[in-house]
Order: C-alpha cells, then sequence, then structure tokens
C-alpha cells in the first residue's frame, strides 16, 4: 500500500475513535445532569471550559505541530482523552461542577489536538498533480464526513450506555478501547509528519493572510449558530417538552449527526456540477450560507405557530443539518486551498481557534437564551449567526490558481 495512503487510513481511523468518545461524552454528560437537577444554564457552563481550552488549543496547536510534527500532536490528544475519560468515571460525590468543568477542558484540548493533527495531514499526503484540488476537497470530505457520522453514532452510544450500564461503566469502557487505538497509533504514524520546514515564531499564530481571517471570521457565526440551539436548548427541550427519554433523545441526534456527515461526506458529488470540476470558490460558503439561515427561522416560525413540536424539529432539524453540512464541507476545503502546504498546520489552527470561539459563544448562549427566551429564542439567534457568516463570505475571494478546470475525481 502507497505510504501516504497508509497514513491517511491510520490518520482517519484514529479520529473515527475519538470521535465516538468525543460524541458520547457530550451526551453523557448533557443528560446526566439534566437528570441530577442542573439547570439548562448550568449544563452551558460544563461546556465552558472545553470550549476555552478549545480556541487556546487551536492557537498553539498548529505552532506546536509545525515544530513536533502532527503525529506527536494526534497521539497526544488521544492520550489526554482517556485521561479526561477517567476523571470523570469516579465516585460521584467527586462531580462537582469545578471538577467536571476541569475534566472537559481537558477533553476540548484533546479534541482540538485530535482534528486540527487530522485535516492538517491531508494536506500532506494529497499527492501534487493535475486533479489535486478535487481530491484534497474529497479528502477532506469524506475524512470530516465519516467524523460526523461517528459522532452522531457517538450520541447514540452516550445515550444507550447512559441507559444500560450507567454513567461511570460507559465512560471506563470508553478509556479502555481509546486507549487500545492510540497505543496502535503511536506505533503506525511517521514520525515528522506535518513538521514546518521553517519554524514559525509564536507571534505568528495571528499574522494570517486577508482570505484565512476572513474565512475564520465566517467560521465563528457559522458553528456559533449550531450550538446556540443544538447543545444545550435541543436535548433539554427533548426531554423536557416531548417526554422522550435518553435513549429516544440520544438515538435521535445521533441519525441527525450520521446523516450530517453522509451528505457532508458527499459534498464533492453534489457540488462538482456547479464549479466546472474545481473545488468551491469563496462565494460558495456565501451562498450556502444564505440558504442555510432559511430553516432556523422557519423551525422557529412552526413553533411560534403552534404547529406539532417533535414533527416540525424533525422535519427542519434535518433540512437544516443538510445544508449545515455543505457549508461545513465548504469552509473545510476552503482553509486548506488557501494554505500553502508549509504553513497549513499554523492555518488550520488559527481557523478552529475561530471555530471554538464560535462553538463557545453558542454554547454558552444556548443554555441562557433557551433558559430566558425558549428553544424559539435560540433559533432566531442562529438565524442572525447565520446571516452574520454570510455577510462576511462576501468579502472571499476566489481560490488560486483555479484558472483551468480539472476533471472531476470518480
Amino acid at each position: 500500500m502507497d505510504a501516504a495512503l497508509r497514513t491517511y487510513l491510520v490518520v482517519t481511523g484514529a479520529y473515527w475513535g475519538f470521535t465516538l468518545t468525543d460524541g458520547a461524552i457530550h451526551m453523557l454528560v448533557v443528560l446526566h445532569f439534566h437528570q441530577q437537577g442542573f439547570s439548562p444554564l448550568e449544563i452551558a457552563f460544563l461546556f465552558l471550559f472545553y470550549e476555552v481550552f478549545g480556541i487556546i488549543t487551536n492557537g498553539l496547536g498548529g505552532w506546536i505541530a509545525s515544530h513536533l510534527g502532527l503525529n506527536r500532536t494526534m497521539i497526544a490528544g488521544g492520550f489526554l482523552q482517556v485521561f479526561a475519560l477517567a476523571m470523570l468515571a469516579v465516585d460521584p460525590a467527586w462531580l462537582t461542577v469545578g471538577y467536571v468543568m476541569t475534566a472537559m477542558a481537558l477533553s476540548g484540548i484533546a479534541k482540538d489536538l485530535n482534528k486540527m493533527s487530522a485535516k492538517s495531514s491531508v494536506k500532506t499526503v494529497v499527492p501534487k498533480g493535475a486533479d489535486a484540488e478535487t481530491r484534497l476537497f474529497k479528502y477532506v470530505a469524506i475524512l470530516t464526513g465519516s467524523k460526523n457520522t461517528l459522532k452522531g453514532v457517538g450520541f447514540f452510544l452516550g445515550g444507550l450506555l447512559l441507559f444500560t450500564i450507567g454513567f461511570r461503566w460507559a465512560l471506563i469502557s470508553m478509556a479502555v478501547g481509546l486507549f487500545l487505538i492510540y497505543a496502535y497509533v503511536a506505533w503506525a504514524l511517521p514520525s515528522g509528519l506535518g513538521t514546518s520546514k521553517a519554524k514559525a515564531k509564536i507571534s505568528q499564530i495571528f499574522a494570517k493572510t486577508r482570505e484565512i481571517n476572513i474565512l475564520s471570521g465566517a467560521r465563528f457565526f457559522l458553528f456559533g449558530s449550531r450550538d446556540v440551539w443544538f447543545v444545550v436548548g435541543l436535548p433539554v427541550f427533548l426531554a423536557s417538552v416531548t417526554g422522550w427519554n435518553h435513549l429516544e433523545v440520544g438515538g435521535f441526534l445521533a441519525l441527525w449527526v450520521v446523516a450530517y456527515g453522509f451528505v457532508q461526506a458527499g459534498a464533492p458529488s453534489l457540488l462538482k456540477k456547479g464549479h466546472g470540476g474545481r473545488g468551491p470558490q469563496g462565494k460558495s460558503a456565501r451562498n450556502w450560507a444564505l440558504l442555510l439561515a432559511v430553516f432556523p427561522a422557519g423551525i422557529a416560525l412552526a413553533l411560534m405557530a403552534g404547529l406539532d413540536p417533535a414533527l416540525s424539529l424533525i422535519i427542519g432539524l434535518f433540512a437544516f443539518g443538510a445544508v449545515f453540512a455543505i457549508n461545513s464541507a465548504v469552509h473545510s476545503y476552503l482553509i486548506l486551498a488557501y494554505s500553502d502546504q508549509d504553513k497549513v498546520a499554523m492555518n488550520v489552527g488559527f481557523y478552529y481557534m475561530a471555530n471554538a470561539a464560535g462553538r463557545l459563544t453558542g454554547t454558552v448562549l444556548s443554555g441562557w437564551v433557551y433558559q430566558t427566551q425558549g428553544l424559539e429564542g435560540c433559533l432566531w439567534w442562529s438565524t442572525g449567526f447565520v446571516l452574520a457568516a454570510a455577510l462576511i463570505s462576501f468579502l472571499l475571494p476566489p481560490v488560486k490558481g483555479e484558472a483551468p478546470a480539472v476533471k472531476p475525481a470518480t
């Protein structure tokens, strides 16, 4: 097997394993502490450090990876997640708000080390050639789409394990499984993967090109628009208003994320006709964001009109998810297409720092807005965030070097 393809498969497989635990730990924490009587805002604050340290990790992670290699940052992220899972699998008396926030902070660092490492690695393994742009879009879409599908499975896994073996044993079983996966990854990944030839200074973390800054701003609002209703408001609404049990809530959200992942992985096939065989352009991010804004507004109007809440959410959420997935796939391609290979880890780290900042803002707002304005309020905030992402995307330039069309990958 080709060495580059083998590396891509090892990275993808490790990212899959990590993502299962990332989805599961979210569902476990939300449902378990809702069951313990925590308010929506208190549950949101359990994820505060998860997102705060994600911002820091993405900023510093790219710089660290450019010096030490993407293999080391990915392995470090995997074992740090094992430690975070083990921290939560303690006597319930230890699980104070501060303790859980600390464990989730470590999980946030682990998640963003893995995400930055996995997505940056794709740029290093795609061979140069006439179809490099199309192949890059295909590879990153498969990695990101499959990751999101597995995160959906992780949501279901979290609900299932909580329903069957309980909070503590769910965490222990996941910690053991992830440890075995990353023990193999530590042996299999080549050393020096993604190490930059020109060692960047730490001051260059924020020294980005105009297109990277604009795309990162759009990314902030795009992911804030999802998390402002998805992280706390939606699962609490389903559990308290519709009366669904933990397994039903976890199963439904899992199905949504799985479908979202399939759409994202298939984005190159869905979009290739509209781009003449080339990858997406800056205007693609603008157009898809404008379409996305229709759906949270539509769900909010349906709930305000007194339509069946479960049916309105099921239909609206799947429509929102499909269009959001394409938005995310376009962004994931553009950040790599705008980056030189020698600077990809730094650029991706900065871009995901903005992503994490958007998630942080959305997560905190999700608890506060749901508690004060209900799910309808969360959806109107989501609409505003999407429109902000669309407006920023008007400033995105075309991808350089894409004048000649390339043959679509088959």
